[in-house]
């Protein structure tokens, strides 16, 4: 009897503690400099359906290509059917609407890159596979196969983000998988590496591959064989979605969300040694007006950032001292 009234005394003082923690209040959010962004880029024409704006990407030329929803909203189970409008939009480095496409062939997509010979390269990660079209909108290339998750050569698990390095296309793997995955430019497997929570974007640069494990709040850095070199935790455990390299061992990256999931969009610029230089607030005001998704630097040294919730991709130049 007396061990019984013991574990009630247990099993209620563990019901308060609980309680208490659940009734603790948040965290105040992180009070970073506000940032101006161009109110007047882009121009979406009347009548566009524009909804949430999962990617951006820069070309060659300048020209920003944008990756969004049109009108879907991120459910689970994702639908079977297609997204009837337009997804994809290119725009002149003045904002102005050059080119729009996918309509009825994407279900979730999520990520979008160029590369070098000026291939588009978009993941969906309810169709589970990239596909590679030509500059002009052609298909050149499918990945995976169609509704099926595995983690193998031949499938993905909710495909995130893409880089490039001479040979290799890095393949973030993503949501459902835990890794890397590397093909040829051609499609021919490579290899996987990596054990990531949610592997969200990948970038790179001369020397450097750079993964954001979204989930366990973190910047993974390796060589380019795939070694790991560092490990940069986000401040007070907040949630990385993109990165993009700025050169000499510098990096910018745009949050999602806070340590306590609480969604927002801040951009920090991180030195070659992990250390934060810089943190910028572009978010819309009101609790949870924005997610900062994915992000691309322009060559004139513009910045594009996607922006989930406000369903929209803002373009801002980052302050003298923090640009160099």
């Amino acid at each position: 009897m007396v061990s019984l009234f013991r574990s009630l005394g247990l099993l209620a003082g563990l019901a308060l503690l609980f309680l208490a923690a659940c009734s603790a209040p948040l965290p105040p959010r992180e009070e970073v400099a506000k940032l101006a962004v161009d109110t007047g880029w882009p121009t979406i024409p009347a009548g566009a359906k524009f909804g949430e704006v999962s990617a951006v990407d820069v070309d060659a030329q300048g020209n920003v290509w944008v990756l969004h929803r049109a009108g879907r909203k991120w459910a689970e189970p994702f639908p079977k059917e297609p997204i009837p409008e337009p997804t994809v939009f290119k725009f002149s480095p003045d904002g102005t609407l050059l080119a729009q496409c996918g309509a009825g062939v994407f279900i979730m997509p999520h990520g979008i890159s160029v590369d070098e010979a000026g291939k588009v390269w978009i993941t969906d990660v309810a169709r589970e596979q990239v596909f590679r079209f030509g500059p002009e909108g052609a298909l050149e290339l499918t990945l995976g196969e169609q509704g099926v998750t595995k983690q193998d050569a031949g499938h993905f698990g909710r495909p995130a983000d893409i880089a490039f390095l001479p040979g290799r296309v890095l393949i973030a793997d993503g949501y459902v998988n835990t890794r890397v995955a590397e093909f040829a430019p051609d499609g021919k497997f490579i290899r996987d590496w990596g054990d990531f929570k949610v592997a969200h974007a990948v970038a790179v640069d001369d020397k450097h591959i750079y993964v954001a494990d979204r989930e366990n709040a973190r910047i993974m850095v390796y060589d380019h064989a795939g070694k790991l070199v560092a490990t940069w935790a986000s401040p007070a455990g907040n949630h990385t979605y993109g990165l993009k390299p700025l050169g000499g061992g510098r990096l910018l990256a745009v949050e999602g969300r806070d340590g306590a999931d609480r969604n927002g969009a801040v951009v920090r610029v991180y030195a070659a040694d992990g250390t934060i230089e810089a943190s910028y607030d572009i978010g819309l005001p009101g609790d949870d007006a924005s997610l900062g998704h994915d992000l691309a630097i322009g060559p004139g040294g513009h910045i594009y950032v996607t922006d989930v919730n406000g369903g929209r991709v803002v373009r801002f130049s980052l302050p003298p001292q923090s640009d160099k």
